[in-house]
Formats: C-alpha cells, structure tokens, sequence
C-alpha cells in the first residue's frame, strides 16, 4: 500500500541554465470564493483509525457536494514544484516554430497529444483563442523526437515528477475515494485506473493562457475552456484566478489560491462508475478578475484515465452501492442510466473520452441549450448521453 514517502527531485547538474517562474499576485478583488473542502493525503498513513474514519467522512461530503476538493501534503516539496513550473515556462518561451509544425495536435484523432496552437480546439487555425499547451501522452515518454528540442534535456525531470504524481499521489487519492466507497483500500487503482509507465492512458500538460483580445471575449462571453471526462484530474493551484466551479445555489465561483496545493476534481467516469454517489464536478476555465486581466496564467494538470477496454457501468461491488442504491438525479450518471435503461450499447471508457476529445466544443459558437429546472444548460451528446454544462 503507497506512503507519503517524499517526491526526490531529478538532479539539475550539468543541465541548461533556466529562469525562475515567479508566481504573479493573487487577486486583491473581493471574491465570493468557492468554499471547498481541504484533505491532508499524509493522513492516511496515521496510525490512528479515528484520523482515517475522519479523512472518509470529509472526503464522502467534498466528493458528493462539490466533486472537487484541496488537497495538501501530499509529498511534493514547494521549490520542487516551483522547478516544474520553471520548465514549463521555458517550453512555453523556447519552443521553436520548427516544433511548433512538427508537433502539432490532432484532436480530432480522439487524443490531445503534442502541441496546441493558440488558435482554437482543432487541427486547423480557429479563432485565436491565446492558449497554448503541450500534451505529454506516454509517447512523449519513450521518443525524445516527440517533444519539443528546447525541453529534452528536462525529461528525467517531467518523467519523475509526472511518475510520482500518477503513481505516489493520484494511487493514495484513489485509495481514499475506494473507502468512501467501502471498496478495499487498491480497488479503484487496480480495478479502474490505467496503469503503466509515467501517465498509463492519461495525460500531463503544461499550459500557457495569455490574455485575450476583445473580439474573442465578446464571442465566447468570457469562457475560454470547460469539461472533464476521465477519472480524477490533479490541477496545481496557481495564482491567476481563472477555474469556476458551478455552486448547489445556481452560482458560478472562483477557486481561490492556495499555494503548493493540489485541486482535485472527478470526472464522468467516477461519477458513473460510483453510480452517481461521486459527483462529476462542473466546472469551468473563465476571463480572471479584473486586476488580472493583463496577466498571463501558467498551468500544469495531470489528466488520469480509466483503463480503456472497460465499460463504462456502475460498481456493484461497492457495499455503499449495494446499501444506498445508485442516485439518479443528477448529472451525467442521470442520463447515463436513461441510456442503460433504453438498452443502447454501452460505450468503453476509451470511447468516450475519445469522442469528447475528437469534438470538443469551440467557445465562441452557438451551443445546444435546453431549460432544466429554469437553468439554461448547454449540451454535447455521446452515445445517447447529454453531458450537460450551465451558461
């Protein structure tokens, strides 16, 4: 069973000299923040069962309120983070255009590897949307000619922080979401979770927002990104705040900054998995406050998946799910159980996060909207499920 045994940063020595990320400052604006609930992960290793039993209970409210929740002491010291966020600065800064071309996307292939331009969520140049990213799938991993030439003397620092994060924390958070489910302890990771090499079928991703021009804030209404599919996504706290996550009151609120902290969300697997007892959070990437308006936000985000070839069905082993049965309405699970009802093929989790991926929305377009309890809600469908966003 995995401790919180420390991350051991790679050495620097004998490596290109690069600048420091100097982390922006906070937002002074009032805010009506989000009021999220904080996990210690180190907890878990108490020897004390009330310690454990208390982290659960924390955990089962955090999972079935909000879907999201922060997580702290979890092994990562704040300079080795600070380092991460430096050669996520240098990729954003020295990536040639050269790397740009060969090592551009194709979403539409139903994966986001490699380079996203700043124009959009397509192959082809869309509207300028000022976000650029690169997408390490485990590829990027194996072939030195898959990332970018200004990065490649930093990938046994990306391989080892991207290892710990999937094999030391996102195992440990699993763990303690297979107790909330009364599961045993490694259920969900050996049963649910790819497994493999520094990311298995997930992703890691280093991301560039710079600010955006008023023609594409007018056309998107201030939105710039939304939507998770997979199983838990492990997004670091940044100063800049831009991610809203979607209150039980109808409101949208900012996260606020917490420094060296880990935001946690689940995604639709889990929600469905868990047979809606986890909530699938939604949540969304929106223009920051007014005195951030002129910064640009660097993000790092570990997207985790599922194993592929499974269904994507309820886990009726869970005594929770046995004892409580499964809750219908909500979210994606809702529609989901419609479609299960209806008999149509159930899809596998590699074909669902595929088909999100291979269409995922543009933010300045029209959307498909339906009124749900006096809510406008904008949707996409996959496989007969509605996977449904506020506006």
């Amino acid at each position: 069973m995995p401790t919180t045994t420390p991350y051991i940063p790679v050495s620097i020595q004998g490596k290109p000299s690069i600048p420091p990320w100097i982390p922006p400052s906070p937002s002074k604006t009032q805010q009506d923040w989000a009021q999220l609930h904080t996990i210690e992960l180190s907890l878990l290793d108490s020897d004390d069962p009330k310690v454990v039993d208390d982290l659960v209970a924390i955990a089962k409210v955090a999972i079935k309120e909000d879907g999201f929740l922060i997580l702290k002491d979890y092994g990562v010291a704040f300079e080795d983070l600070m380092r991460q966020f430096a050669i996520a600065q240098y990729l954003q800064t020295n990536i040639s255009e050269e790397d740009k071309e060969r090592l551009l996307w194709h979403p539409e292939s139903g994966l986001f590897e490699g380079y996203k331009h700043p124009y959009g969520w397509k192959r082809e140049r869309g509207t300028e949307d000022g976000i650029t990213h690169f997408n390490f799938y485990s590829p990027e991993y194996e072939d030195m000619d898959k990332v970018p030439t200004c990065i490649r003397p930093f990938m046994d620092e990306i391989t080892a922080f991207s290892t710990y994060l999937t094999q030391s924390v996102n195992r440990r958070l699993l763990k303690l979401l297979s107790m909330v489910l009364e599961l045993p302890q490694d259920y969900l990771w050996e049963n649910v979770q790819s497994r493999g090499g520094p990311v298995a079928e997930g992703y890691f991703r280093h991301a560039l927002f710079r600010p955006t021009k008023q023609d594409f804030q007018e056309q998107s209404g201030g939105l710039r990104m939304n939507g998770d599919y997979g199983t838990t996504t492990l997004l670091f706290s940044v100063p800049i705040s831009c991610l809203q996550i979607w209150g039980k009151d109808g409101k949208w609120r900012y996260v606020k900054y917490e420094p060296g902290a880990l935001v946690i969300n689940l995604g639709e697997t889990l929600e469905i998995l868990s047979g809606g007892h986890f909530k699938a959070t939604r949540h969304r990437v929106f223009e920051p406050p007014e005195d951030q308006r002129d910064e640009e936000r660097l993000s790092l985000v570990l997207f985790n998946a599922s194993e592929g070839s499974l269904r994507m069905t309820p886990c009726m082993d869970s005594p929770l799910i046995q004892r409580e049965g499964c809750i219908e309405d909500q979210g994606v699970y809702k529609e989901f159980k419609a479609v299960m009802d209806a008999g149509i093929p159930i899809p596998t989790n590699k074909q669902w996060r595929e088909a999100q991926v291979a269409s995922i929305r543009d933010v300045t377009k029209p959307q498909k909207e339906v009124i749900i309890d006096g809510k406008r809600m904008s949707y996409r469908e996959f496989f007969g499920v509605k996977v449904m966003l506020p506006v």
